[in-house]
């Protein structure tokens, strides 16, 4: 397995982790997702730890805490040979605190995720997005507090406009508070706008990105074809709720092109759509899905080998996106 540095931090990260959105499954939206028990998570972090993958990524938001206590239970006894990520800002409670990135609301959401993952401390803590209502000095300053104190260890945040990220960074730089190390952002073939504003500033400030939904919503797992009626899954089941539209044929287009290229390379449409992702700038790691071991595994199967130059061409001039202004002005 290879191993990059999670952005700006000196910690050694493999190039994949499992996301845990399909644990637990507790509420109508997550269900769409998966419904994983901890029986079954223990075999698919079995599974990730054969391969070398140890980092595991979850929120607080996932199926209101249960994805947080199925990956506790499952990772117990072996918490110290694994890397936990976990976020907080999203709506927990009806409580008018319940929500946000103010100092109570954040404290009180690390003390609840800590007790979840049956761990005293969480190695990337991770805003989940902006919140407008909060100063973002507060914000900060409870994150270095938390570090400072031993209960979370690395910073990050999710969702962010590239001027929200920019002032975040100038705001610790100015009072010496922890910074954010890495994005977590949406990135896949089918959805590239990261790459105008976001990647630009990432790689000027030395960051990197955790890429979340590399396949778009499952777009990009081969399910969805020309002609072919939908399979069962989580698109089927209403799962791409919340997803950004992608027009038909765009997609039909995109999936016809990586079907040709997963017949050349003998590999899958969905490990040809990571690999794309892998040998993409800025990507420190990527997080992967599965309902079951088959899934895991295939998409596990993404790494140890590059597409080649010509196929990497094609599917960078396929789906490059619209310029938007002032992008398409240009440097001088």
């Amino acid at each position: 397995m290879e191993y990059r540095k999670l952005g700006n931090s000196g910690l050694q990260v493999p190039v994949l982790s499992l996301g845990t959105g399909t644990f637990g499954g507790t509420n109508e939206f997550f269900q769409r997702w998966g419904q994983t028990d901890v029986k079954e998570a223990s075999r698919l972090i079995d599974i990730c730890l054969e391969r070398g993958i140890n980092f595991f990524d979850t929120a607080n938001v996932y199926s209101q805490g249960a994805s947080e206590e199925v990956l506790g239970a499952a990772l117990k006894g072996r918490r110290e040979k694994t890397i936990i990520a976990t976020k907080g800002t999203y709506t927990m409670g009806d409580g008018a605190n319940e929500r946000g990135s103010s100092r109570f609301h954040i404290t009180n959401a690390v003390h609840d995720s800590l007790k979840r993952l049956g761990t005293d401390y969480i190695d990337v803590y991770f805003m989940h997005g902006f919140d407008s209502h909060t100063p973002i000095e507060e914000t900060l300053r409870t994150l270095d507090s938390l570090v400072t104190g031993g209960k979370v260890r690395y910073i990050g945040c999710s969702n962010f406009a590239a001027w929200q990220l920019m002032k975040s960074l100038s705001v610790s730089e100015k009072h010496n508070l922890e910074k954010y190390v890495i994005f977590q952002g949406y990135y896949s073939l089918i959805g590239r706008d990261y790459e105008q504003e976001l990647m630009p500033l990432i790689k000027d400030q030395n960051m990197g990105l955790m890429v979340w939904s590399p396949l778009g919503w499952g777009r990009l797992t081969g399910k969805i074809k020309r002609n072919q009626p939908l399979a069962e899954g989580r698109i089927q089941s209403g799962g791409a709720v919340g997803s950004p539209p992608v027009d038909d044929e765009y997609l039909y287009t995109v999936v016809d092109a990586l079907e040709r290229i997963a017949n050349e390379t003998g590999k899958t449409i969905s490990q040809v759509a990571i690999n794309w992702l892998l040998q993409q700038d800025t990507v420190s790691n990527i997080v992967v899905g599965a309902r079951n071991e088959q899934q895991l595994i295939e998409n596990l199967d993404a790494v140890g080998w590059s597409l080649s130059a010509e196929h990497l061409e094609e599917l960078n001039t396929l789906t490059a996106p619209t310029l938007i202004y002032p992008h398409w002005v240009g440097e001088r």
